[in-house]
């Protein structure tokens, strides 16, 4: 597969079968993030809100990790 090219190609052989390879295609879709990227262009999101959503995530992955190592240091 080039750079260029942004699609997923997988190729059946005899020797593999068709479940091994629909099993291949599916881990290299989403290795390459294409489920993802289909729910993210579902909806239109403004700026605005995608920044707004970013920071929660981000202050709520803070909290996360800071409670986590308050639990693990308190005997």
């Amino acid at each position: 597969m080039s750079k260029n090219s942004s699609s997923v190609v997988v190729e059946i052989d005899d020797k593999f079968g068709i479940e091994r390879s629909l099993k291949r295609f599916k881990r290299m879709c989403e290795a390459y993030g294409v489920v993802r990227e289909y729910r993210k262009r579902q909806e239109y999101k403004k700026p605005s809100l995608k920044l707004k959503e970013k920071t929660e995530a981000a202050l709520k992955r803070r909290k996360k990790t800071s409670s986590k190592f308050y639990r693990s240091t308190k005997i």
